[in-house]
């Protein structure tokens, strides 16, 4: 009798040692930051809100369309990204949160990326809040500054593109205006597909 509850034990053991490992991702990205819950409307005029995108891999960024400096290049470079991804059929979702919610109405921001080549199809202009919540948002989902100028019609805000992963959690940011690195981005969105 001991030597057959010995054997099973052994068989136990065994086949506890031999079940694999759960699968770590490809990378291990610096950054983990929650994105919190937002609602708004896209450049349609239809809802959108982090349940939307849900399960889903995105890319996200800051613009405002008075911009005089960074926001059209940072525009430009993210339709840039947009086709790189399709050149390599990865699926992953684009998202430019307007700081100046009140000038950017869903219209104006369709204009904007409209003039850059945007396919609206995986690209949402997001606006349709307050401006005071997507400073905070801005701040405490992102840590990238967001505020209007005093005495002026612009804003200070990020430059950078920001990776998001299937359960709303910032896991890497990449330099916007000059030179994005394309091929880093694609290569990690692909990590986490």
């Amino acid at each position: 009798m001991k030597k057959i509850i010995l054997f099973m034990f052994c068989i136990g053991l065994l086949s506890a040692c031999s079940q694999e490992e759960p699968k770590k991702p490809a990378v291990n990205f610096p950054l983990e930051m929650q994105v919190e819950n937002f609602e708004g409307t896209n450049q349609d005029g239809k809802p959108i809100s982090l349940s939307t995108l849900k399960g889903k891999v995105w890319v996200a960024d800051f613009i405002f369309t008075n911009c005089d400096t960074v926001c059209s290049p940072m525009t430009a470079n993210m339709a840039q990204l947009q086709q790189e991804l399709a050149a390599e059929n990865v699926k992953t979702e684009l998202i430019s949160y307007s700081i100046d919610p009140d000038h950017d109405q869903p219209k104006i921001l369709k204009q904007y990326a409209g003039s850059v080549g945007a396919d609206f199809s995986n690209w949402n202009l997001v606006t349709g809040y307050k401006q005071e919540f997507i400073e905070s948002f801005a701040n405490k989902s992102f840590m990238a500054p967001a505020a209007k100028l005093e005495g002026s019609n612009q804003f200070v805000h990020s430059t950078n593109f920001y990776l998001v992963n299937q359960e709303g959690v910032v896991v890497q940011k990449y330099e916007g205006v000059t030179n994005p690195p394309y091929e880093q981005i694609v290569k990690d969105v692909k990590s986490l597909q």
